[in-house]
């Protein structure tokens, strides 16, 4: 059985790059049509879209603040207006954030607006997808959340204390929709990634601590997008028909290799 989403929509938030890219042309391959959301970079978006047709599906770029309520709530109308259904909801955007060891701000030098904002990117942005596109996925059952988070909050090598803060909610978020919506045969489950490379959070990160995090790797790379796009293909189809509430570590064996057990 492979994974097979024709006849199905989805939505990426920050589908223009990186690991949201990849994930909206691994579902186009699998005959989704893709809604890439974007905020800025409307070139890239329009180039992902390009991209998603190329594989196979249809693609609608489409600009939308996804911290804003009343933005996501016409994003949400408008994708209801044009395909009628969504099957798939990856929350991918986060925040601006650079993994910089060297030029992290230590605790004692953060402020709480510094955390508000991580948290605002990550779960309230979920919170708002959800609220809006819940409704519509509710029609049918069948229906997948994915959300986006990371390995440091089970090995926080670097503590990026606002980043990871922000994350390990988004995972509580994540399993706390997942029992929620269950009983309406939706499912929810997170990703949570190692260092991802190339992308632009992980352009500044010092190549001695890349070597580092890829000697202590079992599989001995860093992941690459693409690495992220299978997992999500997992969660967003049928294979895992009866998986929610998960949180799947994608970091080649790295938070395994830290664990005691």
């Amino acid at each position: 059985m492979m994974a097979d989403l024709a006849g199905r929509v989805a939505l990426i938030t920050g589908g223009g790059r990186g690991i949201g890219r990849a994930i909206a042309e691994r579902f186009a391959a699998a005959g989704a049509a893709v809604v890439v959301n974007y905020l800025r970079d409307e070139a890239a978006a329009e180039a992902t879209a390009k991209a998603c047709r190329a594989a196979g599906g249809d693609a609608l770029p489409w600009r939308a603040d996804v911290t804003d309520a009343e933005a996501v709530a016409a994003m949400a109308r408008g994708v209801d207006a044009e395909f009628g259904r969504l099957d798939v909801l990856v929350l991918n955007a986060f925040a601006p954030y650079l993994f910089d060891a060297e030029r992290r701000t230590p605790f004692r030098g953060l402020h709480w607006d510094d955390y508000q904002r991580q948290i605002d990117g990550s779960v309230r942005a979920a919170f708002i997808g959800c609220q809006a596109f819940v409704p519509i996925m509710e029609r049918r059952p069948g229906g997948s959340v994915v959300t986006i988070a990371s390995n440091l909050v089970a090995r926080p090598a670097v503590p990026y204390h606002d980043y990871i803060t922000a994350k390990a909610g988004l995972i509580g978020f994540t399993r706390s929709l997942a029992a929620e919506l269950g009983p309406q045969g939706l499912r929810a489950n997170c990703i949570a990634p190692g260092l991802v490379w190339p992308t632009d959070a992980s352009r500044n990160t010092r190549e001695d601590l890349r070597d580092s995090i890829i000697g202590a790797t079992p599989l001995r790379r860093l992941a690459m997008p693409g690495d992220i796009a299978g997992p999500a293909l997992f969660f967003a189809s049928d294979l895992s028909a009866f998986v929610t509430g998960q949180t799947l570590f994608v970091d080649g064996g790295l938070v395994m290799a830290a664990s005691p057990v």
